[in-house]
């Protein structure tokens, strides 16, 4: 069992504390970039996404129409930024729509 610390911390350090010892920053990373991708795009964008992943800075898109796929790929540096702008930090490199 683990020792208990005797001094009182504030509740978002011992979240950040429990984030880094269970290695869970990665999975947060996703899930947030999935959010993020999702609040960006709006419904129209959101109607026609079938999936998003996150792997290694890289996001992946999978689109159900290949008219939206076209239009998208003209603004991905765009998108990134945006994107990086909404997660608070630089995490995705690259954008790959399918």
């Amino acid at each position: 069992m683990a020792k208990r610390k005797s001094a009182n911390i504030p509740l978002g350090e011992a979240l950040k504390e429990f984030i880094d010892k269970n290695k869970l920053q990665n999975g947060i990373n996703k899930v947030e970039a999935r959010e993020a991708w999702a609040n960006l795009m709006g419904n129209g964008v959101a109607n026609y996404t079938t999936g998003v992943e996150l792997r290694n800075g890289t996001l992946y898109v999978a689109l159900s129409s290949s008219v939206l796929r076209e239009e998208l790929s003209h603004g991905k540096s765009k998108i990134i930024n945006m994107l990086n702008e909404e997660l608070g930090k630089d995490l995705i490199k690259k954008i790959i729509l399918r």
